[in-house]
């Protein structure tokens, strides 16, 4: 993948911007932002500019939302390579079909400036447990980050409605897993809806570390960009228009509401990195203990320090093994295996917050440590963590609390026989 080493002026004053804020806690998919009224530079780059409109994604099938979609990114996305094909295949969205189907579906949504790509790993494993999994686009993402400046809430919600609704309308066991901000967007969908299952939350984005972000709406009015960096991966987005910012905590502000009015009785599984500088996890710790009560629950810290409770589950993230140094906001949903984001993978997230002399290292290929943003020590270079050490494990805790359900209706048809 094409690196982009920017002159040292430019990086340095980025990096000191950044470290500042980590801040804007809306750069919420696992990267940080310059700041909210930093400084917006004008780029003539393709991956800046916006596409004439956003593509429907109300079409009556899945597969038609599926093909469509494809089609749409297909003409309209800035592509990173010269295997366009590939490009749209990872960016578009995905459904995994199980060969032994168990009768219910779970939806996955990503976070801001992500792709469905994030759930490739995830969605692989509950399909192998017999669970029809689908992924889909949040609108505005997969083609170009210029394109953030079109959605608005509604289309985010939107799309999570309506994909909620199709399936609810085939499967009588519907659970919602959501990445950051898919994780507010699913959590609203199901305060309010009794018939999903259950949820699955991947660092949900309840609360940023920082109150500036509830200014990008207003901030939109005057600037167009919160942050503008090289587009070289075909993952994720490195920029992030201020509308983007303001929807994010548009979905902020609608999780926080329900969640004040509604408590969720089914079960979940919330994953949480102690090391995650962009999201407030003792706030999220506060809602799972409060909101979320279903005996099955579980949360599972990735850090040091776990809070205490019956339900928790601690993962220590000092792994040498591994050369981790610490959890991050992205590092749980990937395996170590991924061809892209795993111990062997094409792409390293090197703009993590060290000196420019760490950053450079790692662009040559030098051995580096994993981390989340911000994290430095002595003597060691470090990457973002993005791949999840305890993947095997994760993935038995989302297997044992789904199941949970399963006992609980067999229970109540025994039950119901006997009377």
């Amino acid at each position: 993948m094409k690196k982009y080493r920017p002159n040292e002026s430019k990086r340095e004053k980025r990096s000191r911007h950044k470290r500042k804020v980590v801040a804007l806690a809306f750069y919420l998919a696992a990267f940080v932002t310059a700041g909210i009224f930093g400084c917006s530079t004008k780029n003539e780059n393709p991956s800046f500019t916006h596409s004439a409109s956003l593509p429907s994604y109300q079409q009556d099938s899945y597969q038609s939302y599926v093909s469509e979609t494809e089609q749409w990114l297909a003409e309209n996305r800035a592509y990173k390579s010269d295997d366009h094909q590939l490009e749209v295949a990872l960016n578009s969205p995905f459904e995994v079909t199980p060969n032994k189907p168990n009768g219910e579906a779970v939806l996955l949504v990503h976070g801001l400036g992500d792709s469905p790509y994030s759930f490739h790993d995830i969605a692989q494993h509950l399909a192998d447990q017999g669970y029809l999994v689908r992924a889909i686009l949040l609108p505005g993402h997969g083609s170009k980050v210029g394109d953030l400046i079109l959605p608005s809430f509604e289309d985010w919600r939107g799309v999570v409605d309506h994909h909620t609704d199709l399936l609810l309308e085939d499967y009588p066991s519907v659970w919602l897993g959501g990445y950051s901000t898919g994780a507010n967007l699913v959590t609203s969908r199901a305060l309010e809806d009794d018939r999903v299952s259950g949820l699955l939350l991947f660092s949900p984005a309840f609360q940023p570390t920082s109150t500036a972000v509830k200014y990008a709406g207003f901030a939109s009015l005057f600037m167009q960009w919160a942050d503008q960096d090289p587009e070289d991966n075909m993952l994720r987005y490195n920029s992030l228009p201020m509308n983007g910012a303001a929807v994010y905590y548009d979905t902020v502000s609608e999780v926080q509401n329900k969640l004040a009015a509604h408590d969720f009785s089914k079960p979940t599984v919330m994953v949480l990195s102690e090391g995650d500088s962009v999201v407030d996890t003792a706030a999220a710790v506060e809602w799972f203990n409060r909101q979320f009560p279903n005996p099955a629950n579980r949360l599972i810290w990735q850090g040091e320090s776990a809070p205490s409770g019956e339900r928790v589950i601690q993962q220590s993230m000092r792994l040498p093994k591994y050369r981790v140094s610490n959890g991050s906001h992205m590092g749980m949903l990937f395996h170590p295996n991924n061809p892209y984001y795993g111990t062997k993978g094409t792409v390293a997230i090197c703009d993590n917050g060290q000196s420019e002399e760490g950053y450079n290292a790692c662009l040559r290929g030098e051995e580096m440590w994993y981390s989340s943003y911000g994290y430095q020590e002595p003597g060691k270079v470090h990457a973002r963590l993005t791949f999840n050490p305890y993947f095997e494990e994760m993935a038995a805790v989302l297997d044992s609390t789904m199941a949970a359900t399963k006992t609980v209706d067999e229970g109540s048809l025994q039950h119901a026989s006997t009377r």
